[in-house]
């Protein structure tokens, strides 16, 4: 079987290292031949699972630093046809690479807005006059900084190497542990060849919105999960885009889908939530 991956390009993105790392696993545990599909956003990547250009998608959803990433979240509430499959856990070091001698050369560097917020602290210390430009994704700029060496662009060292350019320093994120966490989604599909939704994963992933903007709304729903002994990981509201102070909240349960806890949940859930979306169950992947 054959599998096409679609990522945030152009090569040498961190989404990409994660696609690369998630298609190993995915060649040493199935019989599959893997190819990786570069796209300009992350939510052009995830339509074009959704609409069957290709068959997995790997979005960034979290940064331990800078937090959830919207558009992974806004985009998997409005494709109703995706399913999370797995999630993988990336460490992130950043680099600052350019062709200058040194750092009082740059006048500018292009970076994606995530990596700026990642290495804030280090920006305003060492290169507080230079122009930060923000740019779709970390690589982007790296083909134009041969021929400059007063730009420079925030991306890994394997980047670098890829782009065959100089690290000017690194790391250069503010916090060690600095790392990000993807989403591997896939169809929502019945077919032969492609997986039902997982029951028995690690985490489980919710999105609802509730019926009105009152006292408790959010509070009635949350109780049940604590009445159930499940644990919330995380619990994150996105505007719904409808009105001002209308909103959608993101839940990740520390327990499986299939557990008879869950699922008490999501019975109880309902009459209390305007819409209800499982985006899956799914197992976590250190790479």
């Amino acid at each position: 079987m054959s599998l096409a991956i679609a990522h945030l390009g152009p090569p040498g993105t961190y989404t990409e290292e994660a696609a690369l790392a998630y298609a190993k696993w995915l060649t040493a545990t199935q019989d599959v031949t893997v190819t990786l599909c570069p796209y300009s956003s992350n939510a052009q990547t995830l339509r074009s699972t959704a609409a069957g250009e290709t068959q997995i998608a790997v979005a960034p959803v979290e940064n331990s630093v800078e937090g959830s990433v919207a558009v992974t979240l806004d985009t998997l509430w409005q494709l109703d046809q995706l399913q999370i499959q797995q999630a993988l856990v990336l460490p992130i070091v950043h680099a600052l690479i350019s062709t200058a001698s040194n750092l009082t050369q740059l006048k500018a560097i292009y970076s994606h807005p995530q990596a700026f917020g990642q290495c804030q602290r280090w920006l305003e210390q060492f290169l507080p006059q230079v122009q930060l430009i923000p740019s779709n994704s970390n690589t982007e700029a790296l083909v134009h900084l041969k021929d400059n060496p007063t730009l420079g662009a925030i991306a890994s060292q394997q980047a670098a190497q890829l782009y065959q350019l100089p690290v000017l320093a690194c790391p250069i994120n503010d916090y060690a542990d600095n790392c990000t966490r993807f989403w591997v989604v896939r169809l929502r599909n019945d077919s032969a060849d492609q997986p039902e939704l997982l029951t028995n994963g690690t985490y489980t992933s919710l999105a609802f919105s509730v019926p009105a903007n009152v006292p408790g709304a959010l509070v009635k729903p949350l109780q049940i999960f604590a009445d159930r002994q499940i644990n919330l990981s995380r619990i994150e509201s996105r505007p719904s885009k409808r009105s001002l102070g209308d909103y959608i909240f993101f839940v990740d349960l520390e327990s499986p889908l299939g557990s008879t806890a869950v699922q008490s949940v999501l019975a109880e859930i309902g009459p209390h939530t305007e819409i209800l979306k499982v985006l899956g169950s799914y197992p976590i992947l250190a790479i």
